[in-house]
């Protein structure tokens, strides 16, 4: 197994070629992060791909910073911008939005994610402008915290459930406060037991390839 602090940019498939590449193993990741995001993932090699599934199913935590008056299609910063709004925010507005988020809640995946519909994931679709209607699922926020708030950016640390999405939260905190709200970085902290601090960077996992 191989705790990794993914950079920004790389797929999650990415790195796992690249560990593949470079051991000469059969590995596979354990819950996408998306190229704008950073911190844990867990690949698991050999014989212990098989309990991949198992892993998925974790409780995770992520710091999320999000910017307000601005939603994209892709509910993050490399997304094409469809609003913009100007209506400055008080802290206290989104301290009183945050309170709304938690305990069981109804999430809508973004349609640009690896969510699969009828056995395609949902941004392959989208690319091809094919309408893609993503049912909302039931998931779970033990934690969260307004870490920091600067007009008009915030950051929220948050513990969550297995498939669950920070994109679709910070959307729908935009919403909610009749702004919009789009992700700028995401960094996963946690999966289970496992913590980012224990993880090495990739390049250190690598070496010179």
């Amino acid at each position: 197994m191989f705790l990794v602090d993914k950079p920004k940019g790389p797929t999650s498939s990415r790195v796992v070629e690249r560990i593949k590449k470079k051991f000469n193993v059969k590995a596979g990741h354990t819950g996408t992060l998306d190229p704008l995001a950073t911190g844990l993932l867990v690949i698991l090699t050999g014989k212990f791909t098989k309990n991949a599934s198992s892993f998925l199913k974790l409780d995770k935590a992520y710091e999320v910073k999000a910017i307000l008056g601005i939603e994209t299609d892709t509910f993050d910063s490399e997304g094409t911008v469809l609003r913009r709004r100007d209506n400055e925010i008080a802290r206290e507005e989104l301290e009183n939005v945050l309170k709304e988020f938690s305990g069981d809640i109804w999430q809508t995946p973004p349609i640009y994610s690896a969510k699969k519909i009828a056995g395609r994931k949902a941004y392959q679709l989208a690319r091809k402008g094919i309408s893609v209607d993503i049912p909302p699922k039931k998931v779970s926020i033990y934690s969260l915290e307004l870490k920091e708030f600067q007009f008009p950016y915030f950051t929220i640390a948050c513990e969550v459930s297995s498939g669950f999405y920070v994109r679709s939260l910070a959307h729908d905190i935009g919403e909610k406060l009749g702004v919009g709200a789009t992700v700028v970085d995401v960094r996963r902290t946690r999966v289970g037991p496992y913590h980012v601090e224990q993880a090495k960077r990739l390049e250190e996992i690598l070496g010179h390839e």
